[in-house]
């Protein structure tokens, strides 16, 4: 029997489901379906143990991780919102020192030149 052929037949040979001597004979003798037979029964294993070892989870779980994550969310967007908020205060504020600063200076120079400002 060819290793392709008791490959297929692997799974239902370690489950027991088919009990084909000539394959089980063939991965008696060949190393590399023997490898290939221990790969399985680690994958069974592990899939047992992840059936049995893992509660399934609340229905409710989803429901507030995703109410966490929405209310995570608006508190980043709050804050975002604020930040910029800051950004414009502060340009504002920027343009007002200026806009003054051009005046006091436009004041200053007149004065010196004797010239009175409409008011």
């Amino acid at each position: 029997m060819l290793c392709e052929q008791v490959q297929e037949l692997l799974p239902s040979l370690i489950d027991g489901d088919e009990h084909n001597v000539e394959a089980l004979a063939h991965v008696e003798t060949c190393l590399q379906c023997q490898a290939e037979a221990a790969r399985y029964r680690k994958l069974l294993r592990a899939m047992t143990m992840l059936r049995t070892r893992y509660l399934a989870p609340n229905p409710s779980a989803l429901a507030q991780t995703l109410a966490g994550l929405e209310s995570e969310l608006e508190r980043s967007a709050v804050r975002a919102v604020l930040s910029g908020k800051r950004l414009a205060y502060a340009g504002a504020i920027g343009g007002t020192v200026a806009t003054a600063a051009t005046v006091a200076a436009f004041v200053a120079r007149n004065r010196k030149r004797g010239l009175k400002l409409a008011g």
